[in-house]
């Protein structure tokens, strides 16, 4: 079992920067791929990025591509989405997932466990 908790969403200007962070518990946190996916009001939820175990392969949205980096240390078993150059539509709610020894990465199904999401709301 693992529990991902997720922070560093808010209130940021169009423009801006953000870093999400994703903490994992467990200690094979370096055997899981972890993606990080958004859901805006009334749409579906999407994928943003994600990175594989291993190797740590990173794979985007072309929607954001460019603009946001994710990255993982697996010694403090987290997971970060560096979003900048910040825009109104990536206002959404974002959650990192995790996949044990994952190569399915934008598939949100193929993901065992979910962090329960942190809003990230971008202001004209």
């Amino acid at each position: 079992q693992v529990q991902l908790v997720e922070s560093g969403g808010g209130l940021v200007q169009a423009g801006g920067s953000l870093r999400l962070s994703c903490a994992a518990s467990g200690r094979t946190f370096d055997t899981y791929s972890m993606g990080w996916f958004r859901q805006a009001p009334g749409k579906e939820r999407e994928f943003v990025a994600a990175i594989s175990w291993g190797v740590g392969n990173t794979y985007y949205a072309d929607s954001v591509k460019g603009r946001f980096t994710i990255s993982r240390d697996n010694a403090k078993n987290t997971v970060y989405l560096q979003m900048n150059s910040l825009n109104v539509e990536d206002t959404a709610v974002y959650y990192c997932a995790a996949d044990r020894f994952g190569n399915k990465y934008y598939h949100q199904d193929e993901y065992d466990y979910w962090g329960q999401g942190t809003q990230v709301t971008v202001s004209s």
